[in-house]
């Protein structure tokens, strides 16, 4: 059998800052480093994390007065910024730029008197940040049915932003929608969709039309991650999320000639040669890397933290 490697895969740009924000600040200040939800949404990284002496708390009012606390790099709402400054709680900032790039393009939205239709996903973190960013006159869309029953108060001032990690082919099919049912919205100058998202699904893509099946390595709360799946299944291959080896299962090789593997922005390599290996225990494989694009971007970290 061969595992075919995609490429780019795992940790893109704002993975590793937001990580090695929570790891500069325990080395500088000392355990314990609060972090406002998980850094990034994978159970071996936040784990690894926890263990250095970093405390994952969901609202901020778990943190004790003049604590260091970490927003995660999925972002946070006006509110919760103006809730840590009350408080006077010591604050790095670990959302990616990406995000805060769509929080920006918000905050202008609205200050030129246009309402923002988001498309997003209800309850992920990253959306919750950017509806944060104004106290009104935002929507939440998810789906082609959540456009058409959507009711806005002046479809004349309408804009839209998107999740960072969004399948690809899935917000385009809401945006046509966006665009039918309101032909004078506007969207961002660039899309949203960031591009590790994009380039690990075009890698998946790539994949899936090589193999038999797709296992893609990453936490069940990772959007990202579970996008990769859904792409490689819109190929028609049969396609796994892992967050770790022992969850593979020997039945899914039968048959199989060439499996591909990736992994989602937030899961380290390690876990993708962990993955490997317990492959290579079911089956014998020779791995096969797949060209692809080669990233090389670097996002800086907070000067204290430098």
């Amino acid at each position: 059998m061969e595992i075919l490697l995609a490429n780019p895969r795992g940790f893109c740009a704002g993975v590793e800052r937001a990580i090695a924000i929570v790891e500069r600040a325990l080395e500088k200040f000392g355990a314990p480093i609060y972090v406002r939800h998980e850094v990034v949404h994978n159970k071996f990284v936040c784990d690894d994390l926890r263990a250095k002496g970093a405390v994952f708390v969901e609202e901020l009012d778990e943190v004790p007065a003049g604590s260091t606390v970490i927003f995660s790099a999925h972002g946070v709402s006006k509110a919760v910024r103006a809730d840590a400054a009350a408080r006077g709680l010591k604050v790095f900032d670990a959302t990616c730029p990406l995000v805060t790039k769509v929080h920006v393009e918000v905050d202008k939205m609205r200050k030129g008197a246009r309402e923002v239709v988001m498309i997003g996903h209800k309850g992920h973190p990253e959306v919750e940040g950017t509806m944060g960013q104004s106290e009104g006159g935002m929507y939440l869309v998810d789906t082609v049915e959540d456009v058409e029953q959507l009711v806005v108060r002046d479809p004349d001032h309408l804009s839209f932003v998107t999740q960072t990690t969004l399948s690809v082919d899935d917000a385009t099919v809401v945006i046509e929608a966006l665009k039918k049912r309101f032909p004078t919205i506007q969207g961002p100058k660039k899309d949203d969709i960031c591009y590790a998202t994009q380039n690990r699904q075009d890698a998946v893509k790539a994949l899936a039309e090589q193999c038999d099946l797709v296992i893609v390595v990453g936490s069940s709360n990772s959007s990202n991650s579970r996008r990769l799946v859904e792409v490689a299944i819109a190929k028609n291959v049969s396609a796994f999320l892992v967050d770790e080896p022992s969850a593979i299962k020997a039945e899914w090789f039968h048959g199989v000639d060439k499996v591909g593997i990736s992994a989602g922005a937030s899961a380290p390599e390690i876990l993708v040669k962990n993955v490997i290996d317990k492959v290579r225990e079911i089956m014998p494989s020779k791995v096969v890397q797949i060209a692809g694009i080669e990233e090389g971007v670097v996002f800086a970290i907070p000067k204290e933290l430098a």
